[in-house]
């Protein structure tokens, strides 16, 4: 691996523990104003300070971002899809590597959709993407997307994603946490980051969710919606990087949240 390759992935990843809190703020590219996102830059400003990476569009970042932003950003490249459409795992790359470097992004994010009508554009994408990332030094987070089919969340499936997103040349994988998760963990190659999904019933809830997937080998999470969906958004942040970071239980996380 390049120095160039190393160096961009080394800012998404805690130095001294080797895993990641990632805020997900990429929703709208095809969720349009999600309830808490209508205003990025109001949602965000107090969380900034507590996540170790970014995950966004180029729109949002270029209109809602400070330029002074003091943490790296992970750019999502894929897109033309939309909850409105007939299949939301019809994507393609629609940000090119060209401004991915412009905007000094520390990874690019793409989604695959395996197993479903368009599992073979989307790996193809994936595969072009790892090309042009390997000449210029452009680390690739596949995300394993599932779209409205979440039934699908069981490891069987999501081992074969995480694996396919491996071996194609990813250089991280975000995925969903499930029963059975270890078993994704020892047969993905490299770092496995989990998805916070839908918002859930309680910030117990996502805790726990946190707390499981770091136990069971994940990297890090990337949550979106059940930290800036939650009334009390700075506190999740902080409970969520206490599991992350500081291997807390999540009833003592879960005191950051008061």
């Amino acid at each position: 691996m390049d120095w160039g390759m190393k160096n961009r992935l080394s800012r998404l990843f805690n130095t001294k523990t080797g895993k990641c809190v990632w805020l997900a703020i990429d929703h709208g590219y095809f969720l349009g104003p999600v309830s808490n996102l209508e205003d990025p830059a109001k949602t965000i400003k107090p969380l900034i300070p507590f996540t170790d990476a970014l995950m966004l569009t180029r729109g949002i970042l270029r209109n809602c971002v400070e330029a002074s932003l003091g943490v790296p950003f992970i750019l999502r490249v894929s897109g033309g899809n939309s909850i409105a459409g007939p299949a939301l795992s019809n994507e393609g790359i629609q940000t090119c590597m060209e401004e991915a470097l412009r905007l000094n992004a520390s990874a690019v994010a793409i989604s695959i959709y395996v197993g479903t009508e368009h599992e073979h554009q989307t790996l193809m994408a994936l595969g072009k993407l790892v090309d042009e990332g390997q000449r210029y030094g452009m680390p690739v987070l596949a995300v394993t997307a599932v779209g409205k089919e979440l039934e699908k969340r069981d490891a069987r499936y999501l081992g074969l994603s995480c694996r396919i997103a491996a071996e194609l040349g990813a250089s991280a994988v975000k995925t969903y946490y499930c029963e059975n998760f270890s078993s994704i963990i020892k047969s993905c190659p490299v770092p496995v980051v989990i998805a916070g999904g839908p918002k859930l019933e309680t910030e117990l809830d996502a805790l726990k969710l946190a707390h499981d997937a770091i136990k069971e080998g994940a990297s890090g999470v990337d949550m979106g919606r059940n930290i800036w969906q939650s009334p009390r958004a700075v506190g999740m942040i902080k409970a969520i990087r206490g599991i992350v970071h500081d291997k807390m239980p999540v009833k003592e996380a879960g005191k950051l949240l008061k």
